[in-house]
C-alpha cells in the first residue's frame, strides 16, 4: 500500500482513538454521578443509567475501527514490526489493559443497573482517571518511541 494509503489510515486510526478514549473519560465520570444520587431520585438515575448506556454502546462502536485500523497500521504496514521496537510491544500491552477497562465499565454500568455499584464515588473518581494516564502512556510510547 501506498503512502497516501498509510497517511489515510494513520489519520483514521488517531480519530477513532481519540473518540474512544473521550468515551472512556466520561462514562466513568457517569459513574461518579450515578454513586452520588439520593435514594430518592429515581428519574436523576434512571436519565444516568440511559446516558451511560448510550455512551458504552458508541464507546464500543468507536473501539471497533480503532483497534481495526491500528492493526493495519501494525500487520499491513509493518509499523513497530523488527528489531528495536519494543514501545510497539508496550503499546500492545496497554491496549489489551484499555480492551479490558473498556470491559470492566460494562460491568460497572451492570452493577449499577442491578442497583449494587460496589463502590462509592470517591473510588469511581480514581477509577475515571485511569484512562487518563493509559491515554497518556500510549501516546509518549508512539510519539518518544523510548525504546
Amino acid at each position: 500500500m501506498g503512502s497516501s494509503a498509510y497517511l489515510w489510515v494513520k489519520a483514521f486510526h488517531i480519530i477513532f482513538v481519540a473518540s474512544w478514549f473521550a468515551a472512556l473519560f466520561y462514562l466513568p465520570r457517569l459513574f461518579v454521578n450515578l454513586a452520588l444520587v439520593a435514594p430518592d431520585s429515581p428519574a436523576e438515575r434512571a436519565r444516568l443509567l440511559l446516558m451511560a448506556r448510550k455512551l458504552y454502546r458508541f464507546a464500543g462502536l468507536l473501539m471497533v475501527p480503532a483497534l481495526g485500523l491500528g492493526l493495519i497500521l501494525w500487520l499491513g504496514f509493518g509499523i513497530g514490526l523488527g528489531a528495536g521496537n519494543g514501545w510497539m510491544h508496550a503499546k500492545l500491552a496497554l491496549v489489551l489493559v484499555v480492551i479490558g477497562y473498556h470491559l470492566g465499565c460494562g460491568r460497572l454500568l451492570r452493577r449499577f443497573e442491578r442497583q449494587a455499584p460496589g463502590h462509592g464515588d470517591r473510588w469511581f473518581r480514581v477509577f475515571n482517571e485511569a484512562a487518563v494516564l493509559l491515554f497518556a502512556a500510549i501516546v509518549v510510547l508512539v510519539v518518544v518511541k523510548p525504546f
